[in-house]
């Protein structure tokens, strides 16, 4: 597991895995030792389960495996306070306020947004017959469009356009090149905070500044991680999405065929339940973010000890036959679709709607704007990028008939 092999392909050992070592412990190449869980029922279950914790303090670590469980960077960066690292009740206490900035109002009234970004990204390609979709239009797109949620300012994101590409790199770049960019990030964030303290606007940050519980408001530090989590999370998940959707489709002529003959009719039906399956199929997110055994437990037969990291595989799980009706086929209007590529419970991925929001308008508008798109190379020669979490292509050339704009 885990070679580059394993990572053009996963489903196969996963497979194997469900049906005979479901919670199966193993050593991961940063040397952690780790139990995965790949059927569906006990992924469900472990999500949800109080005593599996997000917070890294309950991993009872060797020394070698010490800090190689979370984001490079983040510790020394003060950034662990943010939702992915938290329980309740600071959890409970953080969503709530977040939430109050992160509302499906702001998300909807965000879509012309989003599909105005959309459109220039592809504006600067159309002409040319031959793009990399993940460098010129999946990265960029989620980059930009959270920035502008979040309140950076135009002319500073480009530079927090390459320190996200220093950061979904992981292995790719430079010998702590992550860690580098997560201390600039940072410290950007710290004296935009400050900025908006003083002059706020109609943005993600001066909302979170705003937010108040009960007259308890987000620390500097919790807004910081807070942005910082939400822009982590937020773009590569949502770079992943479009680029693993847009794949699957190109392998699929017949699927893609369906949803462009939709699209073409104003339908967006199709779209809707088309863009969850792809989320099923080969989502962007392999592994659901640590967790650890707060006391011994079982779990799928297995006994966990305390101490003990967990990881639940979202790709293995949504491809179970035992919950979904022929896992390995993509088929755009599945109904019964509950699949956990968002996660499930109280850590639900609270940006959900808004890589929704991205990922439709992404897909729709390539396939109406460059109807004819192909990949420019045998899906033999496309790399997948490494990392534990995360499932994304490291580059997607295609090719299409040049559009005069």
């Amino acid at each position: 597991m885990f070679t580059w092999e394993f990572a053009t392909d996963p489903y196969p050992a996963y497979a194997w895995l469900r049906d005979h070592a479901p919670v199966h412990r193993t050593r991961l190449p940063s040397g952690v030792e780790a139990w995965l869980v790949t059927r569906y029922g006990d992924a469900r279950q472990a999500l949800a389960d109080t005593r599996l914790s997000k917070n890294p303090a309950h991993h009872d670590e060797p020394a070698h495996a010490k800090g190689k469980t979370g984001i490079p960077g983040e510790r020394k960066a003060e950034l662990m306070t943010h939702l992915l690292n938290i329980d309740p009740p600071d959890h409970t206490r953080l969503r709530r306020l977040v939430a109050k900035a992160f509302t499906p109002r702001r998300v909807a009234a965000f879509a012309p947004r989003v599909q105005e970004l959309t459109d220039r990204l592809i504006d600067s390609i159309a002409e040319k017959g031959e793009a990399d979709l993940i460098h010129d239009f999946a990265f960029p797109l989620p980059i930009y469009a959270i920035c502008d949620l979040l309140g950076v300012p135009a002319e500073d994101q480009d530079d927090f356009r390459d320190w996200a590409g220093m950061m979904i790199r992981h292995g790719g770049g430079p010998r702590g090149g992550v860690a580098r960019s997560v201390k600039k990030m940072r410290t950007y964030l710290a004296e935009l905070i400050h900025r908006k303290r003083e002059d706020p606007g109609d943005d993600l940050i001066s909302g979170l500044i705003r937010a108040s519980d009960h007259g308890e408001h987000l620390s500097e530090n919790e807004a910081a991680a807070m942005a910082f989590i939400l822009l982590f999370a937020g773009f590569e998940t949502t770079v992943n999405l479009i680029g693993n959707g847009v794949y699957a489709l190109l392998r699929h002529p017949e699927q893609r065929e369906r949803l462009q003959t939709s699209l073409a009719a104003g339908e967006t039906g199709l779209l809707e339940t088309g863009v969850e399956e792809l989320l099923r199929y080969d989502g962007p997110v392999e592994l659901a973010t640590w967790r650890f055994a707060t006391e011994s437990l079982e779990l799928g037969g297995k006994r966990i000890g305390a101490g003990d990291p967990v990881l639940v595989v979202l790709a293995a799980a949504d491809r179970d036959p035992e919950r979904f009706a022929e896992p390995n086929v993509l088929d755009l209007s599945r109904r019964d679709n509950q699949h956990l590529g968002y996660g499930h419970g109280i850590h639900y991925c609270l940006g959900a709607p808004l890589a929704r929001l991205e990922g439709q308008t992404a897909i729709a508008t390539l396939l109406r704007r460059l109807p004819d798109l192909q990949l420019a190379v045998d899906s033999t020669d496309l790399r997948w990028r490494g990392g534990l979490i995360m499932r994304g292509l490291r580059t997607l050339p295609v090719q299409f008939t040049s559009r005069n704009i």
